[in-house]
């Protein structure tokens, strides 16, 4: 009965790759097709709605619609954090820290009612509820972040895609060397692999005098490989 992914090797190598594509595939509709960030905002997060009411509907955990509805919401939130620096004008930074206080609260409304913040096995239709509303604002989180790190700190998209690798790597080695919660861990690596995607998908598509290879954003977009969506092998 349960609902979602089980968090193995596995799921890091989807969620990157699912991060870079919402990466490519926001900035195809809002830039390459010329739509602006409100007609993007409004489009993808309407797909969004329309996966995650399938999504949560279901009776079981179907792989694809599972891992589409991933991708909807890192392309949903490359227009959120592009839509708060560039036509709300609040920068990067403070729409970091929005977004934060929007994820804390979700978790703690999480905590709250169920005592237990575990994102394997979900079952009931409220935790699978709120469990999307993090990830939404987790992967919003993400993207702003990576976008502060190049357009703030000016790194290059490199650059940024090493820093938050090695964010990444840290959260690892505290999973094996100290006693921190496995859920704070998860929700760090959960953040941190969505401005990794992000900075590495700006890599692909962004001009070259800009640090990027300037590749068609549909053809980046594209070039998502067939994955094994679930092996059932768990990290130790």
């Amino acid at each position: 009965m349960n609902k979602v992914a089980k968090v193995t090797i596995f799921f890091w190598i989807m969620k990157i790759i699912a991060t870079t594509l919402g990466e490519t595939a926001g900035d195809y509709i809002s830039m390459s097709l010329g739509l602006g960030y409100y007609i993007a905002f409004a489009i993808t997060f309407a797909i969004l709605a329309i996966l995650l009411f399938f999504q949560i509907q279901s009776d079981r955990y179907r792989p694809i619609l599972y891992w589409v509805a991933i991708i909807a919401t890192t392309t949903a939130g490359t227009e959120v954090s592009d839509l708060i620096d560039r036509s709300l004008g609040l920068g990067y930074a403070l729409g970091s820290l929005i977004l934060v206080a929007g994820l804390l609260s979700v978790l703690a409304i999480w905590y709250y009612r169920d005592r237990d913040l575990s994102v394997y096995p979900i079952i009931r239709k409220d935790a699978e509820t709120t469990y999307w509303l993090a990830v939404v604002f987790s992967n919003s989180l993400g993207t702003a972040f990576g976008d502060f790190l190049t357009s703030n700190l000016g790194l290059s998209y490199i650059q940024g895609a090493f820093v938050t690798a090695s964010v990444i790597g840290v959260v690892i080695a505290l999973h094996y060397v100290t006693k921190l919660s496995d859920i704070l861990l998860f929700w760090l690596a959960f953040i941190f692999t969505r401005p990794f995607g992000a900075t590495f998908g700006d890599f692909l598509t962004k001009p070259v005098k800009d640090g990027g290879l300037s590749l068609p954003r549909e053809y980046a977009s594209a070039a998502i490989p067939n994955s094994n969506f679930d092996n059932g092998y768990s990290l130790p």
